[in-house]
């Protein structure tokens, strides 16, 4: 976990480049206590950071389907939430499912 909201962006990516030299399967932008969460530009920087190597999980603040769409879009693999059903809430209202 690398509590992006604390971060410069030099230090997001050398935080990432240590996650992955270390082995880690995957980086974690926040707790989500922190004072921030996610934002899909810090996704975005950790995924060019360790490609494909590492997968990136967002976490903290993704609180509707347009936040998770962007963590996705910005190269989330896992996306961590604590509105679930909001977030299924919203993709009912958009499908038929």
């Amino acid at each position: 976990i690398i509590e992006t909201v604390l971060l410069t962006d030099d230090e997001k990516v050398k935080a990432s480049e240590l996650s992955k030299a270390a082995g880690a399967h995957f980086v974690k932008t926040s707790t989500g206590f922190a004072g921030g969460g996610a934002t899909p530009e810090d996704v975005k920087l950790m995924k060019d950071t360790v490609g494909d190597t590492l997968e990136v999980k967002a976490s903290g603040g993704v609180r509707n389907l347009d936040d998770f769409k962007a963590m996705l879009d910005a190269g989330a693999t896992r996306v961590g939430a604590s509105a679930g059903v909001q977030i299924m809430q919203g993709l009912e209202v958009e499908t038929d499912y």
